[in-house]
């Protein structure tokens, strides 16, 4: 019995051990789906700048073709300032476009190392919790199987012990059986002699 319940003991905390691996490795695949959720964001963010660049693109073109069309024109003063504003508007448009470019390189380098992060731990943290769990797992099933011997081995222990006491009983009803007889026997003698004495006396 004390090992019986030393082994329930042992096979409790392993159920506990694995019940928190499987918490912690949960936790990782929720870390990893945030994760990629992130890169989607990151994605959709990248279609987003590139989609910003493409109509900065189409603008910068249609400014550059209308300054050459001014340009070949007699400039006036009126003309001068709007091609002057429009050259500003041409910078602000290659600087906006510069910009963005930085913006989405920062985001392949950010979505990169975060791929790369995830490729690492999952093959690291990730990979020995599995390897835990396994582990675990086949300790459960071993004790399972220890457990399954023992109350085995107890069952055949009682069955021995209640077989020796239904024998025992067999052979106390027999002795008890035999008691009764010779009993009776006895008090059948004994009403004998009263009865030959009580004769012997009256004579």
């Amino acid at each position: 019995m004390d090992d019986s319940g030393a082994i329930l003991c042992q096979l409790s905390a392993l159920k506990d051990m694995l019940d928190q691996v499987n918490e912690e490795i949960e936790a990782n695949f929720q870390i990893t789906r945030d994760i990629e959720s992130e890169i989607v964001k990151c994605s959709e963010f990248e279609r987003t700048l590139a989609v910003r660049e493409s109509e900065l693109m189409k603008t910068m073109y249609m400014l550059q073709f209308e300054i050459k069309g001014l340009m070949a024109m007699n400039v006036t003063d009126d003309l001068l300032i709007c091609l002057m504003c429009m050259y500003r508007i041409l910078d602000e448009s290659r600087a906006r476009r510069e910009c963005l470019q930085k913006e989405l390189s920062c985001m392949k380098m950010k979505q990169h190392e975060i791929l790369k992060g995830v490729e690492e731990e999952g093959h690291g943290k990730v990979g020995k919790l599995l390897a835990e769990k396994e582990y675990l797992e086949n300790e459960v099933r071993l004790l399972g199987r220890k457990i399954s011997s023992l109350q085995n081995s107890m069952s055949d222990f009682v069955q021995e012990i209640l077989e020796g006491i239904d024998a025992y009983n067999s052979e106390l009803a027999i002795v008890v059986e035999s008691g009764n007889s010779e009993n009776d026997k006895l008090v059948k003698e004994i009403n004998e002699l009263k009865a030959t004495l009580l004769a012997t006396m009256s004579s």
